[in-house]
Parts: structure tokens; C-alpha cells; sequence
């Protein structure tokens, strides 16, 4: 997987206790075009402090042009900002 870290927006799902699910995003690429990925399965979820900034990872399997890709997805909790971190 190579590291991206790529801004995103994103449409995710909070239940009752605040646990957030990505749901599908939206990322733009460098010449311009638009890559739409939705049916995200959640494989995996953990957080992280870097830099003293937390963060949720989660690594996730959804179909990406045509291919059955493996990515990584940050949430930065103090700015709200979603990253494809890898992919």
C-alpha cells in the first residue's frame, strides 16, 4: 500500500454511543477527476496519538474502479477531517 494522505469527504455513520462507521467518499485525484467509493467494510478500527493529535484509523476493503481494494482511513477527532492515509 502506498502512503497517500489525501483530504476526503466523507459521509460516515454515528450510533448512540458516538462510534463512528464510514459509510462512502468521495477523493480528487491530481488531473482533476473524482473517485467515488462506497460499500466500505470496516476490517479494522484503532486509535492513535500522533504528535499528540488523535486519531481513528480504520482499515477498510471496498471496491475502487472496477478493483477489490485494502485501504486505511484516518479521522483527525480535533480538526473533523477525514484522509485516505493508504491505499
Amino acid at each position: 500500500m502506498k502512503i497517500r494522505m489525501k483530504r476526503l469527504k466523507m459521509i460516515f455513520w454515528a450510533d448512540e454511543n458516538g462510534r463512528i462507521t464510514p459509510i462512502r467518499f468521495l477523493m480528487k485525484q491530481d488531473d482533476a477527476s473524482v473517485i467515488k467509493v462506497g460499500s466500505i467494510r470496516v476490517m479494522e478500527r484503532k486509535e492513535e496519538k500522533l504528535a499528540g493529535n488523535r486519531m481513528l484509523i480504520f482499515v477498510c476493503q471496498s471496491v475502487v474502479a472496477g478493483q477489490q481494494k485494502v485501504f486505511e482511513l484516518k479521522y483527525e477527532i480535533a480538526t473533523c477531517r477525514w484522509f485516505l492515509y493508504k491505499m
